[in-house]
């Protein structure tokens, strides 16, 4: 029996059910375009691919409904794929369990995926409908979104015909967004040399966990905490005052993901192994107290471990933790154009030991200012070219400028407000939406972004709202009768 017995509407949460069951981790993509492909054959439905795996499949307008302008629904295939980590879970094969809890849907130890998922879930129950009446229906399906909009990049002019899209990427019920910011990655290397442990040394592991992470751009302002930030600043503070050779850091993961957890292994002269425990108590216990309101599930742990037979040098070591102290995270600044919107962020997303003494650091930047975003961009280099560390700038994303006057945008309003009686809110977005890609492509097209509710995404805690489903669903089927 399905996990989504009696949810409505019933087509959207059952191709949701069925796209659960389907790998399809960014930049791995292939299993979720078979489906899809597969699905459009069986179905009778024209469906092709391009180079980059992007998919778009057409359905024809209602009689009618002949002469109405083509409408494109957009979503991506890829999802985040984030786990506890007492979690055992493959995602490159193992399909995602989700399950109901009260008014959400979550998933068992892992992000949902309703990240695109439940617009992939919407176009294919628009494809598949009797009842609704519609123009002409092109739903494309985006590779890569999440780790480099690579499927937006890649997309040729004339692979979709409709100069009106409804973008099903947003992640609040009752907002519909007209605009977008910019992004670009920065990601550092610093490479570090080793030598013999010293034998009076003593090994300890300290850990952060249970933070909510989220998504670096939309959830950068909730005030959440940074466990690589957290971690760092304890071993800064112990460095300071005891002295201390690293062996290991590493936290995070994605770098459009907040940091949730971070390890250090360090060693320090057996002499003053009663002041670390002491010193960390004291500093957990200050921890729990500054994040107690936004953060209040964290967790520190120290103990001791096995002495390494290697470490960082000292001059490593300061490189290393001065550098992520100094590395700017969060909100830099907020807009003047659109009050209470974040204009400027950067985020410290993760932080890995390589081969060949290389330490990787994953930065990303956001900006609705496309100088802005670059400024940051360039502070992040500035603090890691202290450290002697190489810096590599990704190639960015332009944003999507807001066009209040959008023929798309003004039915969807009075869309809504005939459907539940209310004005929505309109306004830009400070995450990355694949829009301002389209625009390079295809510069006629007239966009709006908008979603149910989901809440942690790019996270474990990510789940969907099942109420704003529903309410979306009413809103995307009203949008395509009137467009």
């Amino acid at each position: 029996m399905s996990v989504f017995q009696g949810l409505k509407p019933e087509a959207v949460w059952g191709y949701f059910e069925e796209i659960c069951q389907v790998p399809r981790p960014s930049k791995k993509e292939g299993k979720i375009i078979a489906y899809l492909l597969d699905w459009a054959k069986k179905h009778n439905l024209e469906a092709r691919r391009d180079e980059a795996g992007n998919v778009v499949i057409k359905k024809p307008a209602t009689p009618g409904r002949e002469n109405a302008p083509t409408v494109v629904l957009q979503a991506h295939m890829d999802m985040v794929c984030e786990k506890n980590s007492d979690t055992v879970h493959d995602f490159d094969k193992d399909p995602i369990r989700p399950y109901v809890d009260g008014e959400w849907v979550r998933a068992h130890g892992t992000t949902l995926g309703a990240d695109d998922g439940i617009g992939m879930a919407a176009q294919m129950a628009v494809l598949t409908s009797t009842d609704i009446a519609h123009g002409p229906i092109e739903c494309l399906f985006t590779v890569d979104e999440e780790t480099g909009l690579t499927g937006a990049f890649a997309l040729q002019p004339g692979f979709i015909s409709g100069n009106i899209l409804l973008n099903l990427d947003s992640e609040d019920e009752g907002e519909m967004f007209i605009g977008c910011a910019g992004g670009i990655d920065t990601v550092i290397r610093l490479n570090y040399n080793l030598e013999k442990t010293d034998a009076n040394g003593f090994a300890v592991q300290v850990q952060v966990k249970g933070l909510q992470g989220g998504h670096s751009g939309d959830d950068i302002n909730k005030g959440r905490g940074n466990a690589i930030k957290i971690l760092n600043r304890f071993l800064w503070d112990l460095n300071k005052k005891h002295g201390i050779r690293l062996a290991k850091l590493e936290g995070g993961n994605l770098r459009n993901a907040i940091a949730r957890e971070a390890t250090a292994t360090f060693v320090i002269d057996a002499r003053h192994k009663e002041d670390v425990r002491v010193d960390f108590n004291v500093y957990a216990a200050e921890m729990e107290k500054v994040w107690a309101i936004t953060e209040p599930g964290l967790q520190l742990a120290l103990e001791s471990t096995e002495l390494p037979a290697e470490v960082l040098t000292a001059h490593d070591t300061e490189a290393l933790i001065n550098s992520l102290y100094a590395c700017p995270h969060g909100v830099f600044s907020m807009s003047y154009r659109m009050p209470g919107l974040v204009e400027t962020s950067t985020n410290l997303a993760a932080v890995r030991f390589t081969e060949g003494n290389s330490i990787l650091i994953t930065t990303s930047q956001r900006s609705d200012v496309d100088s802005e975003k670059f400024n940051i961009a360039n502070m992040v280099e500035a603090v890691f070219k202290m450290a002697g560390a190489s810096v590599e700038h990704g190639e960015g994303y332009p944003g999507w400028a807001p066009n209040p006057n959008s023929p798309v945008v003004k039915v969807a309003v009075e869309s809504y407000k005939r459907l539940f009686g209310k004005e929505p809110i309109v306004r830009s977005i400070h995450a990355g939406l694949e829009c301002g890609l389209f625009l390079e492509k295809y510069p006629n097209m007239d966009m709006v972004s908008f979603g149910p509710t989901l809440r942690g995404v790019h996270s474990p805690d990510e789940k969907v709202n099942i109420k704003t489903v529903e309410m979306w669903w009413s809103h995307l089927v009203d949008m395509l009768q009137h467009l």
